[in-house]
């Protein structure tokens, strides 16, 4: 996180005692804009140097967002949500996309109308945007207490948005509970809801001088050195215990006589407990009602039978058990009289004291009134022994509403309960409801709880469709790794016997296990087809649209003469809309087949179509995956800076939200070849090849080095590129994948190889992938592949009949659309001429590239425009040549615009200077402006012409 906040003044706290080193360090940590997480059992002090610290730094802090959890909350989606952002989020929620602005308000209002339910991403992606706006107006603080009771769903939120907030002025300083004893790494969960690089440090008990300093600070004075020792020894050195102990001796009659035990337990409970017996039967069990409410107010109180409730709430504030009502004491919707207690321990107390009729009584007492329906259900399954239809269809329903809102996780803890009190004869079997209670797990990314219900529901489940389904959740738990779960396709197939629903769901699995396991795309289409015809026969048209659409997908690959039929078929109503949009559904695989074709404009309305459609619903992970494919069409069409505006915010999104971000990277070096800069490029790609070669995934390998050989090639790396595309060539062979316009870089590889001294191996890749193209009909890459045959002829002195090729190769991608091939061709057209004549013209070609706006490619140009038409006496250029014009410039200026004559590349001059590239490039422009020039190339002829004094 960057370091934008202020070093604040501390003033002493006398609220915390005997911390001084970790106080140190936790300064140090904050003060360098870092985030810090503090630990350790209950009572030692967390919250006390919580609310310290925050308090130390909330004034250099624009905003300060605080929430606290506790134990009967940790059920209820996004209430630390609304804690945080409700009073906020309203200042830059206007800035949200809509999805987004959906999203949010469902949230923090607790409307079910969200399409949360179609993809939780757009929640995320929100609560990740409010803080970057808020950060983008000045440095937050964000306090989090007892993040143990944190709701699942704002603990998520929490942890994708800390991820991705690096290089913003944002902190996070929160406390957690971890054991008595210290555990190794116990903390380790609860850093995932934190930044990187994040601080841990563990609250150790206080020394028995440190506990006699705590006594006197708060008042107990007067005490013996024996009494002392004795609460040192009976608190353990916990602060709040020890305190506890010293307020019970104080309002004890009876002090002990030297040598005699405490007159009070050893454990907060019971000494809670103590208290407790101030109070009258009544007070205890409003009490008990609040300790079971997840946002308790004197209002619900009242509303649930406790007719006393403010006046037994205020007794309990004057003994310590609960805050004393305050401003900040608000409950849902902004309601006053909110009740909470001093410490979690005390309600934790008070409800394990209670026997389970008394739980019951308050829980039921709750049911009726609790203004949340998801707390009324929970309440009512509490409330509610044994097994009872009823309450297990209220739990489906809370169940759903969570899933709506786009809560799985709570979702999935509703599903368990139904399941529980669902009656053997009832209606929707009890596996049923723990099926899709792993299902929401799998969902909500607690996989190994999805993995857990699953196999208990295939140890005992009976029911061929059940055990299918478990399967399904099975194999998804795996992911990637499929490979892991070989020994569970047969017994899918088994339990699905010959019911072809059932074989439908495994064999569409199996699709997929032939493409990422054994990378046979042969295969993976004879397994999509067969699950399409058996989900055609059960009437499933959801699973057969899925797999009519990944077979068309693969023939499409392999270049299969049934691809289009396919994918008329997957495109055939009635459709289900969910799968239409879906990024591997028939409206992508059409927009697939329609850019590999030559289909500029169609592929470009079918994308943007589906682009907005994903974006209205909020599927965000689809959005990203077309926003990839816009990008592409825009790059096809020499539309270089807009491909790379949307490549950029493609790769934003991937990495926002973990989807595809290897694939991001990889178009997105094709995009920066292309218009942005090619040392970019290179890393970008250089990324997608690692991150493909670890997850052995051949597929994807085969696009990344084709993105990695293109780069090379821009770059001026033929060698690389030719070492790169070897590769590509050789995997898609293997895989076979025959459709040369699957990746495009068949011509690249044809290219560097006659760079490198290989004409007859060139033209041996463009025989071969010709034969495919002219079978296929892809004109784009015919033309592609005639624009590096002519650089055959040309190396074997065929000047004439190059130049014919070349010619009529730019004038067909002309037709076609593609902006950026026919500047290249008009390149190479001036290349060639230029070789013949010994001088040429660039300007058609420059005129072409400007008009794409391919960086990159300028910058070639005017190398090669240099080499064709060298200023006179070259050779003797020198920096001092442009001394009568430096007057106008600044010193760095004169700097850079020395080193350019000196041949040196951005990259060069910024290592030479110690400055960013991206600050020679401002340099450059200001050195054009004031010279009157317009590239670097004029500043070499400037030099020039003023040494022949021009």
């Amino acid at each position: 996180m960057r370091r934008d906040f202020e070093e604040p003044v501390r003033p002493r706290s006398e609220q915390v005692v005997g911390r001084d080193e970790l106080l140190r360090r936790a300064r140090e940590q904050l003060s360098r804009g870092g985030s810090l997480l503090l630990h350790g059992p209950p009572g030692i002090g967390k919250s006390t140097v919580l609310r310290a610290m925050a308090a130390e730094y909330a004034e250099s802090a624009r905003t300060v967002l605080r929430c606290s959890a506790t134990e009967s909350e940790s059920h209820l989606p996004f209430l630390a949500l609304v804690d945080l952002l409700g009073l906020v989020a309203d200042e830059v929620a206007n800035a949200l996309p809509a999805p987004q602005q959906a999203a949010l308000e469902a949230a923090l209002t607790g409307r079910a109308e969200s399409s949360l339910h179609q993809d939780g991403l757009a929640l995320r992606l929100a609560v990740l945007s409010v803080l970057r706006a808020l950060a983008a107006k000045g440095p937050v603080l964000l306090v989090a207490d007892d993040l143990q009771w944190l709701d699942a769903p704002s603990a998520e939120l929490l942890g994708f948005a800390a991820r991705r907030l690096g290089g913003m002025p944002v902190r996070m300083l929160g406390a957690v509970r971890t054991g008595t004893e210290p555990k190794e790494q116990e903390h380790d969960p609860y850093l995932r809801a934190y930044p990187p690089e994040a601080l841990a440090l563990r609250l150790t008990p206080l020394s028995r001088p440190q506990v006699s300093e705590l006594l006197v600070v708060r008042g107990y004075t007067g005490l013996r050195r024996s009494t002392l020792r004795d609460i040192h020894h009976t608190s353990g050195g916990n602060p709040l215990f020890a305190l506890e102990l010293a307020r019970a001796l104080a309002e004890s009659p009876t002090p002990p006589r030297p040598g005699e035990p405490l007159p009070v337990p050893t454990s907060l409970r019971a000494l809670v407990l103590s208290r407790l017996e101030l109070l009258s039967t009544e007070a205890r069990q409003t009490l008990l009602v609040a300790s079971a409410g997840a946002r308790p107010t004197q209002t619900l109180l009242g509303s649930a039978g406790r007719t006393n409730a403010e006046a037994e709430v205020a007794l309990a504030a004057s003994l310590g058990l609960v805050a004393a009502p305050g401003p900040d004491t608000q409950g849902p919707d902004g309601q006053e009289g909110a009740v909470r207690f001093a410490h979690p321990l005390v309600s934790a107390a008070l409800y394990a004291q209670a026997t389970p009729q008394e739980r019951r009584a308050a829980h039921a007492a709750l049911s009726t009134v609790a203004s949340d329906p998801i707390e009324r259900a929970r309440h009512l399954a509490l409330a509610t022994t044994g097994t009872d239809e009823r309450v297990a269809a209220r739990l489906s329903e809370a169940a759903a509403l969570a899933r709506d809102r786009g809560a799985p996780s709570v979702a999935a803890q509703l599903g368990l309960l139904a399941a529980r009190h669902t009656p053997p004869d009832g209606g929707p079997g009890a596996d049923e409801r723990r099926l899709k209670s792993a299902e929401d797990a799998l969902t909500s990314g607690e996989i190994d709880l999805a993995r857990e219900v699953a196999r208990d529901i295939l140890d005992r489940a009976t029911d061929a469709a059940v055990r299918v389904r478990a399967w399904m959740v099975v194999i998804d738990s795996a992911g990637q790794a499929m490979a892991d779960v070989e020994a569970v396709f047969p017994q899918a197939l088994a339990d699905a016997g010959e019911d072809p629903r059932l074989l439908a769901l495994v064999r569409y699995q199996l699709a997929w296990r032939a493409l990422l396991v054994e990378g046979e795309t042969a295969k993976g289409r004879e397994e999509a087809a067969h699950a399409a015809r058996l989900a055609a026969v059960a009437g499933d048209r959801s699973t057969e649209l899925m797999a009519l659409s990944f077979q068309a997908q693969m023939e499409t690959l392999m270049g299969h003469p049934a691809a289009p039929a396919t994918l008329e078929k997957a495109l055939a109503e009635p459709q289900d809309l969910r799968v239409a949009c879906d990024h591997n559904g028939a409206g992508a695989t059409r927009f697939r087949w329609q850019i590999m074709s030559d289909q500029l404009t169609e592929a470009r309305t079918t994308i943007t179509r589906l682009l907005g459609e994903v974006r209205r619903r909020g599927m965000v992970e689809s959005e990203v995956h077309f926003l990839r494919g816009l990008a592409e069409t825009e790059l096809r069409s020499g539309h270089c800076a807009r491909a790379l505006d949307l490549a950029h915010e493609s790769l934003r999104l991937a990495r926002d939200t973990g989807i595809g971000e290897a694939a991001g990277n990889m178009f997105t070096s094709l995009a920066e070849a292309a218009g942005g800069d090619v040392h970019r490029a290179l890393v970008l790609a250089g990324d997608a090849v690692r991150r493909a070669e670890d997850d052995g995934d051949l597929i994807y390998l085969s696009r990344a080095l084709g993105a990695l050989g293109h780069a090379q090639l821009v770059a001026g790396d033929a060698a690389g590129t030719v070492q790169s595309l070897r590769r590509a060539r050789e995997l898609e062979q293997g895989l076979g994948i025959f459709d040369p316009a699957r990746g495009r870089w068949h011509g690249d590889l044809a290219e560097a190889l006659v760079l490198i001294g290989e004409p007859a191996e060139a033209q041996d890749v463009i025989t071969a992938t010709r034969e495919h193209a002219v079978r296929l009909r892809r004109a784009g890459v015919l033309a592609v592949l005639d624009r590096a045959e002519a650089l055959v002829k040309a190396a074997a002195g065929q000047y004439e009949a190059a130049a014919q090729q070349l010619t009529s190769a730019q004038d067909r991608l002309a037709q076609l659309g593609y902006g950026l091939e026919e500047a290249r061709a008009a390149l190479a057209l001036a290349r060639l001429r230029a070789e013949q004549s010994g001088h040429g013209s660039y300007d058609e070609a420059a005129r072409l590239f400007r008009r794409c706006k391919a960086v990159p490619w300028l910058r070639q140009l005017e190398t090669a425009s240099v080499a064709a038409d060298p200023p006179a006496d070259a050779s003797a250029v020198a920096p001092e040549s442009l001394l009568p014009h430096l007057d106008r410039l600044a010193s760095t200026e004169r700097q850079v615009a020395g080193l350019v004559l000196e041949g040196a590349t951005n990259r060069e001059i910024a290592a030479h200077l110690f400055i960013s590239v991206k600050t020679v490039e401002a340099t450059l422009t200001r050195v054009y402006r004031k010279l009157g020039i317009r590239s670097r190339v004029d500043i070499v002829r400037l030099a020039a012409g003023q040494r022949r004094g021009e």
